[in-house]
């Protein structure tokens, strides 16, 4: 989210920046949309002023027993009074118009990220290790296998149960694999936050619209999340009058062209929205859609003050959450701060959600690519002259579990093609996977400056009681934990299909070194 004040002051820059992102410049634009809320603002205090003016002038004309022109002046008051709605309106009209823009444009990526269209321009940072067969591993293993071959034939990871229970993209674990996924998140937690500092959180998953806003899902990304929609009535609403009746309009609230409702209920519609045949641009417009009738009916029955307590209470605007970066960046939301609580460090170990809109037909076998995941999430809320450091420190920080797992990886620093929608600069870690033969992205960490901070309104005052200013923030992943399961099973696997325990998870799997098919 950007400070128009700060475009209107550097434009070139501002227009450079989108240049670089690939985008047309959009400087002049937004600047004349600023244009419009600027004079609507300047209208609305001319006629204030101009109220004010005659106040005084019906004052003294009074005083001076002027009936006559105090009643002509209190009539272009009341004149005055009656264009101030339309022009407050107007007002607010022209700020969201500008809101809207600018909440869509990604952040300004910094100087030093190099310029490119896609992957194929990121640049590598540095490597750490050798692949495992240069090192003693993979020993007699001529043909690496695959993950999801090596989990099939153990017994202990089953694709096809998962797709009985939920559909294409996830998976069952058993048994040791289960286990051995456990000890990857449960090891990473403890180094983050027994070695590196990080506080231990666990977070809601679902959150409101504000938190997805803030940390920019939303309103962009959101074809690419999953939506909780709450089916049955809360209990402290069935004593209202009409909360029964209101509950079963709703349920049948899905709209005919013609306005009718039809007889197909609520709940086999939004069933039909997560059926893999639906596209995700698809349910969002549908859900879109529903959102509104259903604000509708409650605004036409209850009036629009009741419609909020409705649309609270019926989960409305509520997402499961794609990272927990979501609710831990968020926890600085609405709040002043003071310099000495900075920096604040988060770490999170919860599942995660994503619809993986625009990856059909990509990585379709195994677990790399998954609707429901687990990840360690690193944040970090700072002051601005410390957040390139913090970013340098939270990389150092996700490749250390990486190191304690002896696993060969290389960092990426990503090109401005490439790069996320709230990111100044990103660094990749990729994990080399020898069955695929190739690195994969196993981490994620970025630099955001006060782009989710503007969002959210995170702000902090320095140890002189200046400000408030807004923070900085950063987030990464400490890491993604299927990833390094699907890492641990294809570097540490032997000719038999066993998969060898690396040593600094034995503990959290109670001294079990290798895994075996049971017999």
């Amino acid at each position: 989210m950007y400070d128009i004040r700060w475009i209107r002051e550097n434009a070139a820059a501002f227009d450079g920046g989108l240049t670089r992102r690939g985008l047309e410049p959009l400087s002049s634009s937004l600047l004349a949309l600023d244009d419009v809320r600027r004079s609507a603002i300047a209208k609305a205090q001319g006629v204030q002023e101009r109220r004010n003016a005659l106040s005084k002038e019906i004052g003294k004309a009074m005083g001076a027993k002027d009936v006559a022109l105090a009643e002509k002046l209190k009539a272009e008051v009341a004149a005055l009074k009656e264009e101030q709605p339309a022009l407050e309106a107007e007002e607010k009209a022209a700020k969201e118009a500008l809101d809207e823009k600018l909440a869509a444009i990604p952040n300004i990526p910094f100087d030093d990220v190099p310029d490119g269209a896609d992957e194929h321009d990121n640049v590598v940072l540095h490597m750490h290790g050798v692949k495992p067969d240069e090192r003693g591993l993979l020993k007699g293993v001529n043909d690496p296998k695959q993950h999801f071959e090596l989990g099939e034939a153990l017994g202990q990871m089953d694709f096809e149960k998962a797709a009985k229970l939920s559909g294409s993209r996830f998976v069952v674990l058993e048994k040791q694999i289960a286990r051995l996924s456990r000890a990857i998140g449960q090891f990473m937690l403890d180094t983050h936050t027994e070695e590196h500092g990080y506080t231990e959180v666990n977070p809601p998953l679902l959150v409101r619209d504000d938190a997805m806003f803030g940390t920019a899902q939303l309103p962009k990304f959101a074809g690419d999340q999953f939506r909780a929609v709450a089916f049955e009535m809360p209990e402290h609403l069935k004593d209202h009058g009409r909360a029964a009746e209101l509950w079963e309009s709703l349920a049948e609230s899905w709209a005919s062209e013609e306005g009718k409702l039809e007889q197909a209920t609520f709940n086999s519609v939004m069933q039909a929205l997560y059926d893999d045949k639906i596209s995700a641009e698809e349910r969002h417009q549908i859900t879109t859609f529903f959102e509104k009738q259903r604000r509708d009916l409650a605004v036409a029955r209850h009036g629009q003050a009741r419609a909020e307590q409705w649309g609270e209470a019926f989960g409305g605007g509520h997402w499961l959450i794609p990272t927990a970066e979501v609710p831990l960046t968020n926890l600085a939301r609405e709040s002043i701060l003071s310099e000495e609580e900075l920096p604040l460090r988060f770490s999170a170990l919860t599942p995660c959600f994503r619809a993986e809109a625009g990856s059909a037909g990509r990585d379709t076998r195994g677990m790399l690519r998954q609707h429901q995941f687990e990840k360690v999430e690193l944040v970090s809320i700072t002051a601005p002259e410390k957040s390139r450091e913090e970013h340098e420190r939270m990389l150092a920080c996700a490749e250390n579990v990486l190191k304690k797992l002896d696993l060969h990886y290389r960092v990426m620093t990503l090109c401005t093609g490439d790069m996320g929608f709230a990111s100044q600069k990103t660094w990749d870690i990729e994990v080399w996977l020898p069955g695929q033969k190739t690195y994969r992205e196993i981490s994620s960490c970025s630099v955001c400056g006060d782009f989710q901070a503007r969002r959210m309104n995170a702000r902090y005052k320095t140890r002189d009681g200046k400000g408030p200013f807004f923070v900085h923030t950063l987030n990464g992943s400490g890491t993604a934990v299927g990833r390094a399961l699907i890492a641990v099973m294809e570097n540490y696997q032997n000719a038999d299909g066993s998969i060898t325990v690396p040593e600094v998870l034995v503990p959290y799997m109670r001294g079990v070194t290798k895994i075996e098919k049971a017999a």
